[in-house]
């Protein structure tokens, strides 16, 4: 008997106009198989905002240090002792970054987007690619929750 996926609640906030960046379902879709993937057995709530360039770079360099705008950030929810939610996190996830890499990569846009959801909300669970390890260790479950959308290892010579 298959293991219904966790609840994943989801709020989308678009900062960008919608063209040419996915609907809602989708990456309701790419978050439940990321949870799915990584094991997590009990509902889990996400905020994602897409953002442009600017606001993409203040994030990075006001949280990171980094002054450019990156393709995903993930702020892993910091609650209280004793206090029991679903909450697991946000993403901000900068629109003009992973257009552009998903052409110079030569990468379906639609497949970059689900990449670097699935890539944030591992991120979330406490994932990390720090140590060559946990690298090696995140990207094979990416690539095999990828796989089971039916998206192509993004690690993968292009």
């Amino acid at each position: 008997m298959a293991i219904a996926p966790p609840a994943a609640q989801l709020s989308v906030s678009y900062a960008v106009p919608r063209a040419g960046v996915p609907a809602p379902a989708s990456f309701r879709q790419w978050v439940a198989a990321a949870l799915h993937g990584a094991g997590r057995r009990k509902p889990a709530e996400v905020a994602i905002r897409i953002v442009d360039a600017e606001e993409g770079q203040a994030l990075n360099r006001d949280y990171r240090g980094k002054d450019y705008a990156t393709n995903v950030l993930s702020f892993p929810a910091e609650l209280p002792s004793g206090v029991d939610l679903p909450l697991i996190g946000d993403l901000a996830i900068c629109a003009p970054v992973v257009a552009r890499e998903a052409a110079e990569q030569g990468k379906k846009p639609r497949d970059h987007w689900a990449h670097l959801t699935v890539h944030g909300t591992l991120h979330l669970l406490g994932y990390d690619h720090i140590r060559d390890d946990e690298a090696e260790a995140m990207e094979a479950l990416e690539t095999r929750i990828l796989a089971g959308l039916g998206i192509a290892n993004p690690y993968a010579p292009q």
